[in-house]
């Protein structure tokens, strides 16, 4: 009988995981361990839903600079994961698809093959980046090339991928993300309005609700110094209280404020934020921005090839989701690229979830099996054949 396939995309920020051959199982849950500090409770994984006081939340998560370091945290996300609350999973019976960083060091991925199978004991596994799977995520992208830009939390890798290869030489990354965002926007209020220095994850939703890119920056920022009835970029952020309400939103234009709240008014932070993600020298980065690394990793390809990649790119990632982020990634590509190839940004309706719903695709292919290691060839040939075996991903 063919084993069922269950998909994890093991993000730093969040954990993704559902059963290729059943979309809807498909679970989104924060890839930490969180604390209360006002009711100490502890929340582990998809258990945050269930939390209401967001105010000074501890997060403990298993990344470090994006990668898995905690393995005691990670075990722990993963049994909640597994478990009859959640997937129902028993690893035995099951093939595991599973997610690693770009780059991943060596000792981490011997330690991504003992923990499967010596802790959990898959039946089989694979492990493949995000981007690579992402490839298989859309079906009008080119079955030949698919260059891969995907921001996720830690970091901003563009990834060219030639039938079915990654081309390894020719992957950029940039050292700015979704956590380097958050911790800049959380640094800009303290100094400004409210020291929120330890509301981490109240000020990830900050941002995730209020940035977003701008196409015309100097424009913009010259609205930003009017007088706030004539600058329409201004908005007021609620922060959440143990009231009235339990999470932060923004207020309407035209809504009276309620007594007692507390406002956090966003105005330039709202696109000098994101922008890093186009200049990461504005805060000291000594990099390229998206769309120079864009450049950079098609020109590292065949020349043959350039056409096919700048036709079709796909932006992924939980930065991806960014209002603005794709008409200007594609503004700033059409005035670098060379002008007689087309630049297309595929739409990608989920670009947060993108790498699962690849991996499903790729979990029901008939090449897939002959890509995963059995657990029978892990006890007799050790992490070797995973090395071997997954390096041809």
């Amino acid at each position: 009988m063919t084993r069922r396939t269950l998909v994890i995309d093991n993000g730093a920020y969040s954990t993704k995981a559902g059963y290729a051959d059943d979309v809807t199982s498909l679970r989104f849950a924060r890839n930490s361990i969180a604390k209360s500090k006002v009711t100490k409770r502890t929340f582990i994984g998809d258990e945050l839903s269930d939390c209401t006081e967001f105010s000074g939340l501890m997060l403990r998560t298993p990344f470090e600079r994006g990668y898995l370091t905690t393995w005691e945290t990670q075990r722990t996300l993963w049994q909640r994961l597994l478990s009859e609350d959640v997937l129902h999973c028993e690893p035995t019976e099951h093939t595991l698809l599973l997610t690693e960083p770009c780059f991943n060091l060596p000792n981490i991925q011997q330690q991504y093959d003992e923990i499967v199978f010596e802790e959990f004991s898959f039946a089989a596994y694979n492990r493949s980046c995000a981007p690579f799977l992402c490839s298989f995520a859309d079906p009008s992208a080119s079955s030949e090339c698919t260059l891969v830009v995907d921001s996720g939390y830690s970091f901003t890798h563009i990834v060219p991928i030639c039938n079915g290869k990654v081309i390894w030489k020719a992957v950029r990354r940039i050292d700015v993300g979704g956590k380097l965002l958050t911790n800049q926007l959380k640094e800009l209020i303290s100094f400004r309005q409210w020291n929120m220095m330890d509301e981490v994850y109240l000020v990830n939703h900050i941002k995730e609700l209020c940035c977003y890119v701008s196409e015309r920056f100097d424009e913009e920022l010259e609205i930003c110094k009017r007088n706030p009835n004539n600058n329409d970029i201004r908005v007021e952020y609620v922060l959440p209280d143990q009231t009235g309400h339990s999470h932060g939103f923004i207020r309407a234009k035209d809504a009276k404020p309620e007594e007692d709240e507390q406002v956090l008014r966003m105005n330039s932070e709202r696109f000098t934020i994101p922008e890093i993600l186009f200049h990461p020298s504005d805060i000291g980065i000594t990099q390229a921005g998206i769309a120079e690394a864009v450049i950079e990793a098609v020109e590292a390809t065949q020349g043959s090839y350039h056409a096919l990649f700048y036709s079709n790119i796909m932006l992924v990632g939980g930065n991806a989701c960014l209002k603005g982020i794709r008409e200007r990634l594609e503004r700033e590509l059409r005035a670098l690229a060379p002008s007689d190839y087309e630049i297309r940004i595929l739409d990608v309706p989920d670009p947060a979830s993108c790498a699962w719903y690849g991996g499903a695709a790729w979990a029901s292919q008939p090449n897939f099996e002959g890509r995963c290691v059995s657990r029978e060839e892990y006890l007799e040939h050790g992490t070797n054949i995973c090395t071997a075996r997954f390096q041809a991903d």
